[in-house]
């Protein structure tokens, strides 16, 4: 199903300071000092094309800080005729709009949850009829693509024409790395049905800590996404909000020193390209392996701890033949060999029993502890 947005070209309306384009800022304006402060390191790593930060903050329980208000777009303004940037808030409501508008900001961002909510998306739709000012609109909480599509959808037969997406990930219910599962095929679908709908990657809310923020980025740009946002705070520490996955101003400019911006080849045939698929899908399986084998020893620790409070000595040795006489007629199957599968579990074997004889070295152990090796 193609999608026929009537929108402009995103080079019209986003002025790129540099490769690639970033929107970046506090996720709370905290403070005037803060946030004004906050922009002008950014304004001087020369990155970031759009700051933004959060006004109106929906929280997920009352009693949380829900934003600064109001208030904060002064700041905005403040920040903007200091810095020259461009700024960028969150609305979820007509108020929220008309306010945004007022203070002159330049970008408004629905954000997650009110994406998920037809009825509060047509409102800020009604609010924006006039206003041919940029939007861009985050996927849903939950992986649904044509909840995302109706929000975009309402937000351009409003008459905005400078519109684009964020892919942000998606709630799940299995634990995983990341605060919000990416769901490239989400994305790369949306961007199937209306390839001149620009979409930008939200790390900082995929990742939900900063650490993971260079790999999510990097696979963003490797994906043909045409820009990023990413939190970024003057002192991460003492942020009122997602403390965890901000950024200095400092680590941001370095992430992006060592991201590398790839352009399609000819035409889009490098991306139909049959081996370029394959690797796609070997990356995919890749990732999903290293977050299981990260899963397993998180479970790992767990037995390592409950065999040092019960007096358990590490050493298992039937265990460990049990795992090797079940895995290898699995692996069998499924056309590996025994020694590569022999190798493989050696490996995590090893990698247990360095966690576990750590956990049982933590604050001293026995001398019969001490003598055993072991594998969960």
């Amino acid at each position: 199903m193609k999608l026929n947005f009537n929108i402009q070209p995103f080079n019209t309306w986003a002025t790129v300071t540099k490769e690639p384009f970033l929107i970046a800022g506090p996720c709370s304006a905290e403070t005037e000092e803060q946030l004004v402060a906050t922009a002008h390191l950014l304004k001087a790593t020369g990155r970031v094309s759009v700051l933004r930060a959060g006004i109106w903050k929906p929280r997920t329980r009352p009693g949380e800080f829900e934003g600064i208000g109001s208030i904060g777009l002064e700041w905005l303004k403040r920040a903007k005729a200091e810095t020259g940037l461009p700024t960028a808030v969150e609305v979820a409501t007509a108020k929220h709009v008309e306010e945004a508008l007022a203070a002159g900001v330049d970008i408004l961002w629905i954000g997650a949850r009110s994406t998920a909510n037809p009825f509060t998306v047509q409102e800020i739709a009604d609010a924006l009829k006039g206003h041919d000012v940029p939007v861009i609109v985050k996927n849903p909480v939950n992986p649904d693509l044509s909840l995302w599509i109706g929000a975009l959808e309402r937000i351009n037969n409003a008459g905005i024409t400078k519109l684009a997406a964020i892919h942000r990930g998606f709630s799940s219910h299995e634990k995983s790395a990341f605060r919000n599962e990416p769901m490239w095929d989400l994305a790369i679908n949306l961007k199937t049905h209306a390839p001149e709908l620009p979409i930008i990657c939200d790390p900082s809310h995929i990742c939900g800590n900063r650490e993971l923020i260079p790999y999510i980025a990097q696979k963003a740009l490797d994906l043909d996404m045409q820009g990023l946002i990413i939190e970024s705070h003057i002192d991460p520490s003492v942020a009122w909000t997602d403390a965890k996955q901000q950024l200095t101003p400092a680590a941001l400019d370095a992430i992006m020193d060592k991201l590398e911006v790839r352009k399609p080849g000819a035409g889009t045939e490098e991306v139909k390209d049959a081996l370029a698929v394959l690797r796609d899908n070997i990356d995919k399986i890749d990732d999903l392996l290293i977050q299981k084998v990260g899963e397993r020893m998180k479970i790992v620790e767990k037995i390592g701890n409950y065999k040092k409070d019960n007096g358990i000595t590490i050493l298992q040795v039937n265990r460990w033949e049990e795992i090797l006489n079940k895995r290898i007629p699995y692996a069998s199957a499924f056309n590996l060999s025994k020694e590569f599968t022999e190798k493989f579990l050696e490996l995590l074997h090893s990698e247990s029993i360095r966690k576990q004889t750590e956990i049982m070295n933590k604050d001293g152990v026995s001398g019969s502890q001490q003598e055993h090796l072991t594998h969960a």
